[in-house]
Formats: C-alpha cells, sequence, structure tokens
C-alpha cells in the first residue's frame, strides 16, 4: 500500500517490488522512530508494502524485533526478498494481515508502525488497526502512523489535493484523511493522539498511545 507506482527492485528481480518513496522518507522517519519507539520488544508493521523500509529500520534499531506484514501476496513476496538479503536476525518472517480482519495473526506487539497505508485503503482498515492494536498493546505502547493528512484551521496542499482526487479517482473508498477523523475514531478504541510531527513532503507522523 504505497502511494507510488511499484518498480522491479535492484537487478530486476521479479521478487523484490521497489517504491521509490521508501528512499525519500525513510531517514527521516528514523529520526521520529527513534524518539518514540521502545527500548526493547515486537514491532509490528502493518501494511509493509514493499519491505525496504522495515529493513532499513531494523538495521537503525537493532534493539528490537522487526514484524513485517502484508494482505498482499506479492508483497509478502517481496518482503521475504528483501529479509532474505539483508540477513538480519531482528526481521520476523512476513505475516499476512489484513488491517480489516476481526483477527489478527499476532498476540503481543509492542509497538505499531504504519506508513502509507491509512489514504490507499478501505476506512475499515484504519478502524482494524486500532480495534486490534488495542487488544495487543500494554498502555503507552506507540502506535505510529505516517502518511499525508487533512486538517482543519491548516492549509492544505496543493499536491495533497491534488494526490486526494487522484486516489478517489481511482477507489471512491480510499482517499486523504482528516486528522481529526482518525483521532476520533482513535479515541472510541481508548488511545490519545500524543504527538504530531511535520514531515518533509507534506506529510505528518503520528504518535498514538493506549490510556
Amino acid at each position: 500500500m504505497t502511494s507510488d507506482p511499484w518498480t522491479p527492485g535492484e537487478g530486476g528481480s521479479e521478487d523484490k517490488r521497489h517504491a521509490p518513496a521508501t528512499l525519500r522518507n525513510r531517514d527521516a522517519i528514523a529520526a521520529g522512530l527513534a524518539d518514540w519507539l521502545p527500548a526493547a520488544g515486537i514491532v509490528l508493521e502493518v501494511a509493509s508494502g514493499s519491505g525496504e523500509h522495515i529493513v532499513h529500520f531494523a538495521a537503525a534499531f537493532p534493539h528490537l524485533d522487526w514484524q513485517p506484514s502484508d494482505p498482499d501476496p506479492a508483497g509478502l513476496t517481496s518482503i521475504a526478498a528483501y529479509r532474505a538479503e539483508a540477513g538480519l536476525a531482528n526481521i520476523a518472517a512476513p505475516l499476512a494481515l489484513d488491517a480489516s480482519a476481526s483477527e489478527w495473526p499476532i498476540d503481543r506487539a509492542d509497538a505499531i508502525l504504519c506508513i502509507n497505508m491509512v489514504h490507499i485503503s478501505e476506512w475499515a482498515a484504519t478502524v482494524g488497526l486500532f480495534t486490534q492494536g488495542a487488544k495487543l498493546f500494554q498502555k503507552g505502547a506507540p502506535l505510529i502512523l505516517y502518511g499525508p493528512y487533512f486538517r482543519k484551521d491548516h492549509p492544505t496542499a496543493p499536491s495533497n489535493l491534488a494526490f486526494d482526487d487522484s486516489l478517489r479517482a481511482r477507489n471512491a473508498e480510499w482517499g486523504v484523511r482528516w486528522l481529526e477523523d482518525v483521532t476520533e475514531l482513535a479515541q472510541t478504541k481508548d488511545f490519545a493522539l500524543a504527538e504530531v510531527r511535520e514531515m518533509p513532503a507534506n506529510n505528518l507522523m503520528l504518535l498514538y498511545r493506549p490510556k
């Protein structure tokens, strides 16, 4: 789930996908993660996409165990290929996980990371993210989102308006979400918005924690 079209990975690999935005945003995201991730435990990445992000973060945060996941079989293949290439002991085999499902194939996590899924999936996926996160978490654990959002009382970048139009043209249930709507949903699942961080290219990084 990404805003960029997939391209073959390095060497033209048919297994490895490549999302160009990953190379542009991974270091900025990692800087935020350094402030928000726990000192130890399991980080579940929901909608890992190509697998490029989680390999980068696993190398940057070797004290954490990283669990990739995705609902797309081709995505799972790509994640497995990047994982095998990286050879890092702290990346688990990817899970087939649909964020909107009533049950997830994991019973514990110490943090959840979800990059560029909320706007390119049905709203039910975001509902599932907070619903299942509430089941997996201890109080105070971080649920971290990254992507574009609209905000009341904040000017909207023309690029995000155009992006929203393109998403809705592809699928009427997709689209850039309002931060206030996501936070209202989070509150119904006993999460509180702890921090909003401005990111490059008109994106936001959001930190939610269970109350």
